[in-house]
């Protein structure tokens, strides 16, 4: 950060202090997941994975009703509405303290979910419509700006579409952040997500993850949306389901420095890392009279 204070996020009119990493688990309302692949069909299985991932420390629960994979069309708004709206107003009935994230960028769906009480919009277009700026300042969300140079849906590959892929993203970042605050977003309700993979080659994406402390200067928290994705499989030659420890490999780097945000699907996992971190780096301590009990010393027997 410019200031070397952890960036404060304001939603609703109160301020957080993101002195650590924080969590945000996934909840995809959408068939066509190209991590779960419709595993949670149904509401019941959607709402279950919520209260679990919360259970294991998730800090935000992220919404999703259309999957950012490629090979499949857009889905109509209405329908992601229908798809999103009950887990959104399910959420902010039985977990109020818990942040809601929805994962969208089409007007209709901002309007609806923020209405039932959404917190943040994550907007995986790069504000491709200004108006869900506008609608965030009306309900005093917070606002994910992420990075991408095609439209939603439309995968570019390019090994050549960057002359320098960090400057390039910066420069597009922060022009997209003053159209959010000039539509009425204050600068501390913005998030910034310089969007591993999304048009970037997993060489591109590595290079610009190389690089991150100049996205931190611009003074925002930072989703860093890690897991599972296709430069993990670049390195690890994994599928996506395979691809967790790698996954837990990138955020123990990222989270040294505070002022994440983490999208992962696997909660329990991020909240351990991060923890871990957190006491090598002295964030956190342990203390000094604490024994290990004997029941997290040895593993039950096995009946």
């Amino acid at each position: 950060m410019t200031d070397g204070q952890s960036p404060a996020l304001l939603i609703k009119g109160s301020a957080r202090t993101i002195d650590s990493t924080l969590v945000m688990g996934v909840v995809n309302a959408s068939p066509e997941s190209f991590s779960d692949g419709g595993r949670h069909a149904s509401f019941d299985a959607q709402v279950g994975l919520a209260a679990s991932l919360i259970e294991a420390g998730a800090d935000i629960i992220d919404v999703g009703g259309q999957s950012a994979v490629t090979n499949q069309p857009p889905v109509e708004a209405e329908l992601e509405v229908e798809r999103v709206l009950p887990i959104v107003e399910w959420l902010h009935r039985q977990f109020p303290d818990v942040l809601v994230s929805v994962d969208t960028y089409k007007p209709r769906v901002v309007d609806a979910v923020l209405q039932a009480g959404a917190h943040i919009i994550n907007d995986v277009s790069g504000l491709r419509h200004p108006e869900v700026a506008s609608s965030c300042a009306q309900h005093q969300a917070a606002l994910v700006v992420m990075h991408t140079a095609a439209p939603p849906k439309v995968r570019l590959q390019d090994p050549a579409l960057y002359g320098d892929v960090t400057a390039d993203v910066l420069g597009f970042l922060q022009e997209r952040m003053q159209v959010a605050i000039e539509a009425g977003v204050p600068r501390e309700s913005l998030i910034l997500d310089p969007g591993p993979d999304f048009t970037k080659t997993p060489y591109q994406t590595v290079e610009m993850l190389r690089r991150i402390d100049e996205f931190r200067a611009l003074g925002r928290p930072l989703l860093l949306a890690l897991s599972r994705k296709d430069f993990l499989g670049a390195i690890t030659h994994r599928t996506p389901r395979q691809r967790d420890a790698a996954t837990a490999a990138a955020i123990a780097h990222l989270a040294v420095t505070p002022g994440n945000i983490v999208r992962v699907h696997d909660v329990a996992a991020a909240v351990d890392v991060i923890a871990t971190v957190d006491v090598l780096v002295g964030r956190r301590d342990i203390e000094p009279d604490y024994v290990l009990p004997d029941s997290l010393r040895y593993e039950k027997p096995r009946e």
